[in-house]
């Protein structure tokens, strides 16, 4: 367990269907005997795919990933509402659908760039303190505030129109609602429109194709290999450039001194961003930015 503790880094899992996000989180404690987890981005029980699971003193990292960018697959069928707008939940309405693949198209485009939500009352949303799901399996439907969000682009993959049902890619920026935009869409076309099926694709800087399941992670484990698939902290600020200290100057900075250009090789000028932090032995020591011409820290990962 000791050996494991002092371990740090970032798995990408690829959570299975029918778990929540919390659920992969709490059998990760188990399996790695670390106290110490925190994931990205929540995922829905029906929903699989990436989510980022963070390790150690690496959970520092949880809400600031600078790559706020989700790619989705998802299923759907037309002519059919409910109230999760997911195939879960229960049916409101059904209705006779003929829409062809061009009108789908057509209308899933009026849904691409910075549009509006009303977040689903089964979502993970707090009003008053307590989540809209919460709320939901109460009974209660409470006012919402509509969100800004921002979708890129949306691809029709597919589409039976014998059947109504089909499936599209989706890339947004987190906050967005892949079952509302579905359903936004079926509003659109007159139709109805559920979520069948989702599956995240992309999140945090992972790729799905990088993740793992958590019977590959529990394998590791018993063959002792966890810090052979721990992703390195940093590849989760890969987009920021990098500053690299000396062993004289990785010693100041690691007590809180503030350094001047020359010392890390910048200039204030060159980005008003962060940077990527490496000690004398290569060692990621955080993020650090400048402020009124000084470099200093602005996350530890030491």
């Amino acid at each position: 367990m000791a050996d494991n503790e002092s371990i740090a880094g970032i798995l990408p899992v690829n959570k299975p269907q029918g778990w929540t996000s919390f659920d992969v989180v709490a059998k990760l404690r188990g399996v790695l005997k670390i106290k110490r987890l925190g994931h990205a981005g929540t995922l829905d029980p029906m929903a699989q795919g990436v989510l980022p699971v963070f390790v150690g003193k690496a959970t520092k990292a949880c809400d600031i990933l600078p790559d706020t960018r989700k790619e989705y697959t998802a299923g759907f069928r037309l002519g059919i509402t409910t109230d999760t707008l997911d195939i879960t939940g229960e049916v409101l309405r059904t209705q006779q659908s003929d829409i062809t693949f061009e009108q789908l198209e057509s209308a899933s485009e009026h849904f691409v760039g910075e549009i509006t939500q009303l977040p689903p009352m089964y979502s993970a949303v707090k009003v008053d303190g307590k989540r809209l799901y919460q709320l939901a399996r109460e009974g209660k439907t409470v006012e919402r505030t509509p969100r800004k969000c921002v979708v890129h682009s949306i691809e029709i993959l597919g589409f039976d129109r014998s059947t109504q049902q089909g499936e599209m890619k989706i890339s947004c920026e987190k906050g967005t609602y892949v079952r509302t935009v579905i359903d936004d869409i079926g509003r659109e076309l007159g139709s109805g429109a559920v979520m069948m099926s989702l599956v995240r694709t992309y999140s945090g800087g992972f790729d799905i194709k990088d993740c793992l399941t958590v019977e590959q992670i529990e394998e590791s484990c018993s063959q002792g290999r966890l810090a052979q698939i721990v992703m390195p902290t940093q590849k989760a600020f890969e987009m920021y450039s990098d500053v690299r200290l000396n062993e004289r100057l990785t010693a100041l900075y690691k007590n809180g001194v503030k350094l001047y250009e020359k010392q890390v090789g910048k200039t204030s000028k060159d980005s008003s961003g962060l940077y990527r932090v490496f000690g004398f032995d290569g060692g990621f020591l955080g993020l650090g930015r400048f402020e009124d011409g000084l470099f200093r820290s602005f996350k530890n990962f030491f």
